[in-house]
């Protein structure tokens, strides 16, 4: 039997227990998301140690008891954005513009009159799988909107998620296909909207560029900022925040309308200040589960 046919007959009722979740009002998920929390912090220990190290190294003159309170926030966090995830398979439009709100569009209304592209970055802040819902803010129904992610090794996850990110019409582009989709966007003649979550880390052949970044010299992306520069897309930038539990705004911020007018990296330490100012605000809201500092500078001396 093929891997991916086993995998759907054993996810199965694992996406029907999703659906039937979905369909709970939010202040029932919200339950569920207390009752998650315990098992998750006190008996899994989901990748405690990790997301510890990472406070203590980007936030050094804290205590161990106030990283422990901030870390007990996050993991709090965490277990709302899983519940406000499976949301999507069950949520309106009306909503969701309740919930996920947007600022200042009219820079995007603007660009599109003009009928210029634009990429958006944006980070793992809040709840970034209902950041696509900004297409129900755009007033031009002809626009492309996508995004770019990396694909799960999990394939019912991937193709999960890829349900889940389209809801709202945006088109998914794997990373590997990034530079070809943004040239094809490009040649439609239509403007579009594209998405890149930027505060990953660069796979080592990629590292090009350093910055300080939460106390840590950290390696940052830069490839959107070569394609937005070949593609000459203006390039903006989500700053989320969290207003309160459920609900979310992000304000659009410029950071660059014309790239090539701008020194090289400039773009990439904009959006890293920025993405920095957006934790900065509620630290908890931000991913601390991932190894972004597992790569040091001192190991890459022509970067």
């Amino acid at each position: 039997m093929k891997k991916e046919t086993l995998q759907n007959i054993l996810y199965s009722p694992l996406y029907l227990w999703f659906k039937l979740h979905a369909l709970l009002p939010m202040r029932v998920l919200y339950l569920l998301a207390d009752l998650l929390y315990y098992p998750l912090y006190y008996v899994v220990h989901y990748r405690r140690k990790l997301v510890f190290e990472n406070l203590r190294n980007s936030f050094p003159d804290k205590s161990d008891r106030e990283l422990r309170q901030l870390e007990k926030r996050f993991y709090r966090h965490f277990c709302d954005y899983v519940v406000e995830t499976i949301k999507l398979l069950h949520i309106s439009d009306s909503e969701m513009r309740r919930r996920m709100v947007f600022e200042q569009t009219d820079i995007i209304d603007r660009l599109f009159d003009q009928n210029r592209s634009i990429i958006i970055l944006l980070g793992h802040f809040g709840n970034w799988e209902w950041v696509p819902s900004v297409t129900l803010w755009i007033h031009h129904p002809e626009a492309i909107s996508g995004q770019i992610y990396r694909p799960l090794n999990n394939k019912w996850f991937d193709r999960f998620f890829l349900k889940l990110r389209s809801r709202f019409g945006t088109v998914c582009i794997a990373k590997k296909d990034t530079l070809r989709a943004i040239l094809q966007m490009k040649r439609s003649g239509r403007p579009s909207i594209t998405g890149f979550m930027s505060d990953q880390t660069p796979s080592p052949a990629n590292i090009h560029h350093w910055a300080r970044f939460l106390s840590q010299d950290s390696p940052v992306l830069t490839g959107y900022e070569k394609i937005a520069r070949k593609a000459d897309f203006a390039v903006l930038y989500f700053d989320v925040e969290m207003v309160k539990r459920g609900y979310y705004k992000a304000t659009i911020r410029e950071i660059a309308l014309h790239p090539n007018e701008l020194p090289e990296f400039e773009i990439t330490d904009r959006y890293t200040a920025l993405m920095e100012q957006t934790i900065m605000r509620k630290p908890w809201g931000w991913l601390w589960t991932h190894k972004r500092w597992k790569y040091k500078h001192e190991n890459f001396p022509n970067t």
